[in-house]
C-alpha cells in the first residue's frame, strides 16, 4: 500500500513498526516520529529501506534541552526521501547517563552528527568509534547548549601581549547581570525622564 499523505506515511510506520514508535504527531504540515531510544538504529533502517518511505537522505542530527524532564534531552533526526519529495522527523528521549545507540552503521553521515550533539549536550552516543568533542576545544568544561550552562562560561581565553600568548582564564565579569525590564528601555531608572511626565 502506497502511503500517499503523511498522516497515513504515520499511521502505516506506526503500525509497521509497532512498540518501537511511541507516537506520531502531524503539525505544521510535517510528520514526527517519536521513538524508543533504544530501537532508534532499527527505526532508521527501516525508514530507509521501505518502499513506502524511501528516506534514503540523512539530512541532520540536532538536540533539545528540557532540564525539568527526568528524560531531558530529544535527540532530533531529520530525514529526506528525495523521490518522493517527503520530510519526517524522528525523536527520541534521552537522559545524562544512558547512552542512546549510534546509527553510524545506518547512515555513516551522522559520525559528525552525533559528535557535536555530545559536544553541545552531553549526550552519550554507545557504538560511536570516536566520541570526542568537535566545536569545542580539547579542555573545554560542560556542554555550552544545555540551559544550566552559564551565559558567560566558565573560562575566558585571550592573547596576552605581555606572555605573547594565548592564556585560558576564569571568568571575571567587571559588572552584574542586569534584570532587564523589556517594556522600558530606561529600566532601573528612579527619576522621570524628560517628557515622561506627560504620559499619564
Amino acid at each position: 500500500m502506497m502511503a500517499e499523505t503523511l498522516a497515513e506515511l504515520g499511521e502505516l510506520i506506526a503500525a509497521k513498526l509497532g512498540s518501537k514508535v511511541t507516537g506520531t504527531k502531524l503539525e505544521y504540515g510535517e510528520l514526527t516520529i517519536a521513538a524508543n531510544a533504544a530501537d532508534i538504529a532499527a527505526v532508521l533502517t527501516f525508514l530507509r529501506d521501505d518502499k513506502d518511505c524511501g528516506f534514503v537522505c540523512f539530512i541532520d542530527i540536532c538536540g533539545a534541552d528540557y532540564p525539568e524532564r527526568e528524560q531531558r534531552f530529544d535527540v532530533v533526526y531529520h530525514l529526506l526521501a528525495p523521490y518522493k519529495n517527503r520530510r519526517i522527523r524522528v525523536k527520541v528521549q534521552a537522559d545524562e547517563d544512558t547512552p542512546v545507540p549510534s546509527v553510524i552503521d545506518v547512515f555513516p553521515s551522522a559520525n559528525w552528527y552525533e559528535r557535536e550533539v555530545f559536544d553541545l549536550y552531553g549526550v552519550l552516543f554507545s557504538g560511536h568509534p570516536d566520541l570526542r568533542r568537535i566545536l569545542t576545544d580539547y579542555g573545554f568544561a560542560g556542554h555550552p547548549l544545555r540551559k544550566d550552562f552559564p551565559l558567560t562560561g566558565y573560562v575566558e581565553v585571550r592573547y596576552d601581549d605581555e606572555a605573547k600568548r594565548v592564556v585560558y582564564e576564569p571568568v571575571k565579569l567587571v559588572q552584574e547581570f542586569r534584570s532587564f525590564d523589556y517594556l522600558s528601555p530606561w529600566e532601573g531608572t528612579e527619576y522621570v525622564l524628560p517628557g515622561d511626565e506627560k504620559a499619564k
